[in-house]
């Protein structure tokens, strides 16, 4: 084959990428794409760091001989213009799983079809493709626990190495690369935080001490492989609960896939519950001022940093969900709105988890913030790092300021919790 052109979606990277290997090995010249589709709003956050990512990969293939093409417009449309201009004979472009960009690669599909070139799609987004991995009753699994013991028992497909060079046709234009941010980063972090990973059980849920991985960013643009993740981190002691999480990416993925709606409808439309509808409460809860300070620390983390902490994640869902009763898709779309890691698969199946509309073999699981607060936060320092306003509270008093004196609270400057109905 003279050209190729690959089509990067949410697999930023060059390391264990399936397409732009192959691509490399079947073509003379090989064209990296990558199309600004106006039709997806990626939030402020996951704007700016798609840029960086944008401008890290365009780093790593220019080191290899290469260079990205970046395009505005209809990601098809756009394709196809740069197929003709460069009689490319084949395209090459990572599976995707919402509705939006099924229905992308279905429109892409036809478009190869018309014009007759060759199309192929390459399972790099998850470590087991959605799809593969069906229940005796066919359909797609809907408990997490079995689909685990059928995940663990897969052979998972071999690490692709990234292409050593590539041969760009002449006449394509580039603007100036700048910054390292996105694969480079996220394998830079990866291979720190392995070293720690004989801890991740005992302290992942630790709110202060924040010794989760943080490489989900890296993992939804795809600036890392969560195929590579795997095998990076097989066999070291403490693997198996970082594993694990892995596998719940994978889930939701297959749940996604089975079921596009994932974002707008219950996926148990019968455990859907009457939802509220209170402005102020919801303001309360998106600005962090609904009086209950682990709550607030986690949605001002949220807004502060694009990123919140697991744990908080729960908590602020469920108190949304099951002490205010509000909508998850409310809580789901402002979280969406602003994570570097707002991913449709695991955004919107987390939430309808803690929902209860989703994949919880508990669905009247409800948590309990000050609880929660107590044990993943007992001396108060995750609330004082995010809510100044209580810092000068010592103990684990600070998670229920609305019991010190009156005196004592009106200089706070903190509301009194939120009306529950």
């Amino acid at each position: 084959m003279k050209t190729a052109i690959v089509l990067f979606t949410r697999d930023l990277r060059v390391h264990d990428n399936p397409a732009l290997a192959a691509a490399c090995r079947a073509a003379e010249e090989v064209i990296p794409v990558f199309v600004h589709d106006p039709k997806l709003n990626p939030g402020r956050n996951r704007a700016r760091f798609l840029d960086e990512c944008l401008a890290d990969l365009r780093g790593a293939l220019r080191d290899r001989g290469g260079d990205l093409v970046e395009l505005r417009g209809d990601p098809v449309h756009e394709v196809m213009r740069l197929a003709k201009e460069h009689d490319a004979e084949g395209i090459g472009v990572a599976a995707d799983f919402s509705a939006y960009a099924k229905g992308r690669q279905r429109r892409l599909a036809e478009a190869c079809e018309t014009e007759r070139v060759a199309l192929k799609v390459f399972a790099s987004l998850t470590v087991v493709p959605p799809g593969e991995l069906v229940p005796a009753g066919g359909g797609h699994y809907k408990v997490f626990t079995p689909y685990w013991r059928a995940w663990q028992a897969t052979r998972w497909r071999d690490v692709e190495a990234a292409p050593r060079h590539l041969t760009l046709p002449e006449g394509l234009q580039f603007p100036p690369c700048t910054g390292k941010k996105g694969e480079t980063a996220g394998r830079e972090r990866l291979a720190q935080w392995v070293r720690h990973l004989a801890d991740y059980e005992e302290g992942h849920d630790d709110l202060p001490g924040d010794r989760t991985s943080r490489l989900s960013p890296y993992l939804h643009l795809g600036c890392l492989s969560a195929r590579e993740v795997a095998a990076r981190v097989e066999g070291k002691e403490g693997a198996e609960p970082f594993v694990r999480q892995l596998c719940w990416r994978d889930f939701y993925h297959q749940v996604l896939n089975a079921f596009p709606a994932l974002r707008h409808r219950a996926y148990r439309a019968s455990a859907e519950d009457k939802w509220r509808t209170d402005r102020h409460a919801l303001d309360a809860w998106k600005e962090g001022q609904t009086g209950i300070p682990v709550v607030d620390a986690g949605m001002r983390q949220l807004a502060r940093e694009g990123w919140m902490h697991n744990r908080a994640r729960l908590v602020t869902a469920s108190y949304l969900t099951k002490h205010l009763h509000i909508d998850w898709r409310a809580g789901g779309d402002h979280f969406f709105e602003l994570l570097l890691d707002g991913d449709v698969a695991n955004n919107y199946g987390n939430w309808q988890w803690v929902a209860g509309t989703g994949n919880d073999t508990k669905p009247y699981r409800r948590f309990n913030p000050t609880r929660q607060a107590e044990r993943f936060d007992p001396d108060g320092a995750y609330v004082r790092r995010y809510v100044p306003e209580l810092a000068g509270i010592e103990g684990k008093a600070i998670h229920e300021p609305w019991k010190l004196p009156a005196g004592v609270r009106r200089k706070l400057r903190y509301p009194e919790p939120l009306q529950l109905p």
